[in-house]
């Protein structure tokens, strides 16, 4: 991408959430224009073609919570927000008078489904439950992009650490109570990123012409949740006494609870091939900085 910062345009739907509202102001600091998109409503291809109009990227953030009890409602929701949602968003790129250089459209670890200690990059096989067979059709429509000459890249986000959203914001009152614990067994993995790497991912992922296709988007050093409750106990000095049952979270939860018990080990092979430098390797440095 060619040009001052202040002459380019990036388009970001979902951008009045956790991570949009994030890197709209980093993007704004930086000097680049931002358009914020929103899909919601019955918007056709053709306006929402005309709202993109001279931008150089789109980011690709917007989607139904996933933490939430999975009715057969919500299940709908979650998928056709990211599908439909997603196509909708490439026939409108398809239909812009002006080529967009690249598209960010965000996925999820969840491609990988719950693979216990297996060691998962970007080139292993996707999981076959409901998370999985979601994130596998979401991507599909994000590819169709390239068919028209636009760079895509699908970052698979994991657990992003910040303290304005996100699980983390959700952990520290209980852990701050000293009602915090692990949860079901502990031994499932926790592939984790502090947000301001996540940013600086998606910002690398614009100037860099090598990032295509699937990238994890995670810290190269994945904890178990017991390591993760014991670290986010030490980091706010309190104890770690009450784990969650798994049986609990199963009545609780429902079917999402699968998702929080199974996890996924997950490292960032495509970003560090092409030269992304992430600043937090360690979370217990991930969390001092966020929680000081």
């Amino acid at each position: 991408m060619t040009g001052p910062k202040d002459e380019m345009k990036i388009a970001i739907t979902g951008a009045s959430g956790f991570i949009g509202t994030k890197l709209t102001l980093r993007f704004r600091a930086e000097g680049y224009g931002v358009v914020p998109v929103s899909l919601r409503g019955a918007m056709d291809a053709q306006a929402l073609a005309a709202k993109l109009e001279g931008c150089g990227a789109v980011i690709h953030l917007a989607g139904e919570p996933v933490a939430q009890r999975w009715s057969d409602a919500a299940k709908q929701r979650i998928r056709d927000s990211r599908v439909l949602g997603t196509r909708l968003l490439v026939d409108a790129i398809a239909q812009m008078d002006t080529k967009l250089q690249v598209l960010i459209s965000t996925s999820a670890i969840g491609y990988y489904g719950s693979r216990g200690d297996e060691v998962l990059t970007e080139e292993s096989s996707p999981g076959s439950d409901f998370l999985a067979q979601v994130v596998r059709d979401w991507e599909a429509e994000a590819r169709r992009a390239e068919s028209f000459g636009v760079r895509v890249v699908m970052p698979r986000v994991g657990l992003v650490l910040g303290t304005e959203g996100g699980v983390l914001q959700k952990l520290l009152l209980p852990f701050r109570l000293g009602l915090g614990g692990r949860i079901g067994s502990g031994k499932q993995w926790s592939s984790w990123i502090h947000i301001d790497d996540l940013i600086l991912l998606f910002e690398y992922a614009i100037a860099e012409p090598r990032m295509h296709g699937p990238v994890n988007a995670v810290a190269p050093n994945p904890v178990t949740n017991a390591e993760f409750t014991e670290i986010l106990a030490k980091a706010l000095h309190r104890p770690a006494l009450f784990p969650v049952p798994a049986f609990a979270l199963k009545l609780g939860a429902g079917e999402m609870a699968e998702m929080l018990l199974g996890g996924q080990k997950v490292l960032p092979q495509a970003a560090e091939a092409v030269g992304f430098r992430f600043r937090y390797l360690r979370l217990a440095d991930a969390l001092a900085q966020l929680l000081e």
